[in-house]
């Protein structure tokens, strides 16, 4: 069942999960930007996604490129919540596991640290 939130609250959501990543880290996060969308225009389940070059991939010539970006689908997230809760939770989680893969993390790797 689909949990019903306003896009400002959801986007509060997400502000929130963003204060949850450590100062040190959010300064490392290079020319990124962070969108709200309301789903994938291809894939309804996927939550979020990141696009972009990873910092461990960007050699000297990246450099005036446009910003990555992570998006975080409104949508989706709330149809695979039941409670505001799971939102909170799930939003952070997707939130997290989108900046790892700017550092460089995979897929693989975050589910063995548990964000998958």
């Amino acid at each position: 069942m689909a949990v019903r939130m306003s896009p400002q609250r959801f986007d509060e959501l997400v502000s929130d999960a963003l204060d949850l990543v450590p100062p040190k880290l959010m300064a490392a996060l290079d020319n990124v930007v962070v969108l709200v969308e309301e789903w994938h225009p291809d894939e309804p389940d996927v939550l979020g996604i990141y696009e972009g070059v990873a910092l461990t991939e960007r050699d000297s010539s990246y450099g005036g490129s446009l910003p990555d970006a992570i998006t975080i689908y409104r949508g989706a997230l709330l149809d695979v919540c039941d409670t505001e809760q799971d939102v909170v939770d799930e939003v952070a989680i997707t939130v997290i596991h989108e900046i790892a893969h700017h550092f460089g993390i995979d897929d693989e790797r975050l589910h063995e640290l548990g964000w998958g």
